[in-house]
């Protein structure tokens, strides 16, 4: 089998929560890859699946040597066990701790990117007082209060797709009060910078979505994009970035459409996502743009009702460890 894309350093895959699907879908995904794309599961060893063939390792380096064989596994140790279906609060901290080793790791040089696998917030919380609203946010405490954005991307549909949403998780009544001018502009710099850095797209070409339907239809059906968008989007052309907008967003998602951008920069979270989901549901890879290290995750969560039932599928965490080997290398040089 040929290797993913040629390093010395294994991907580092955190165990995320290990009564979620987690555990199984990392032992899917060796199945999978084997020794073309090595990669280290961080984690007990005790909450893997029964029968899983895996190898003990002290260091990331070990990972090269044996990973065709068995999971290479970094332990660390858990205080419970791990009930498929049951989120074991009293495991909250290690899981929390197992993040920050698998960012310090990579930050060492010992390893090529980090992967992670789902994690439940309110578990975290409720065991551990988990004070962030997700990986993200932590994962940019981590890097030193990183600014950062949030990528949804999917490079098995043709063309690809990749997308930015400029707002995230708050209620749609609270978008365009969120959106303003330096948010729309700080998100097509992060997404233009990631583009260049992580994806090897020189000049990366942005497509800006409208806030509201037809892009306001000049006032029509909204003035976000007449008062201000329009004037933002201007000024960073005459900067030197590729970017084009606002534009429809029902019709920059269509194939001759993808092919005019590298990615979309869009107002709030559906808008984002729904066309990722809707072209490729298994294939998404949740890629954090502005960290100094590369991170990558399955779109998906725990999913707690499938957990231990053998049905999960490893898809989207194979796409993810995959698109993390092809960042981590591009960022290398």
């Amino acid at each position: 089998m040929s290797r993913d894309p040629a390093s010395d350093l294994p991907v580092i895959l955190t165990c995320g929560d290990p009564s979620g699907i987690g555990p199984e879908i990392a032992v899917g995904a060796w199945q999978a890859l084997g020794a073309a794309l090595p990669f280290v599961w961080l984690g007990d060893p005790a909450h893997l699946p029964r029968g899983t063939k895996y190898r003990e390792i002290a260091t990331p380096a070990e990972a090269m040597l044996h990973a065709g064989a068995a999971l290479p596994v970094l332990p660390h140790p858990f205080p419970a066990a791990a009930r498929p279906g049951d989120p074991e609060p009293a495991n909250a901290q290690a899981v929390i701790d197992v993040i920050a080793r698998a960012v310090g790791i990579v930050q060492a040089g010992e390893g090529l990117a980090v992967t992670t696998a789902p994690i439940n917030k309110k578990v975290l919380k409720d065991g551990a007082g988990f004070p962030f609203p997700g990986h993200t946010e932590y994962l940019a405490h981590l890097a030193g209060d990183a600014e950062v954005a949030m990528m949804l991307a999917c490079e098995t549909v043709d063309p690809p797709i990749r997308v930015v949403p400029a707002t995230i998780h708050i209620a749609l009544s609270e978008v365009p009060k969120a959106l303003t001018p330096e948010v729309l502009r700080r998100a097509i710099q992060l997404t233009a910078e990631g583009l260049s850095r992580d994806f090897a797209i020189g000049n990366p070409r942005i497509a800006v979505a409208g806030l509201n339907p037809h892009a306001g239809e000049n006032g029509v059906m909204g003035t976000e994009e007449r008062d201000w968008m329009r004037d933002v989007i201007a000024g960073m052309r005459s900067e030197g970035y590729a970017v084009t907008g606002p534009l429809p967003a029902d019709t920059m998602f269509h194939p001759a459409a993808r092919a005019r951008y590298d990615a979309a920069v869009c107002a709030y979270h559906d808008q984002a996502l729904i066309p990722i989901k809707t072209l490729s549901f298994d294939g998404g890879v949740n890629v954090t743009l502005g960290l100094p290290f590369v991170r990558t995750s399955p779109d998906h969560g725990t999913a707690y009702d499938i957990a231990g039932s053998g049905r999960a599928s490893p898809a989207s965490l194979i796409a993810a460890l995959r698109m993390a080997a092809r960042m981590g290398s591009a960022r290398r040089g």
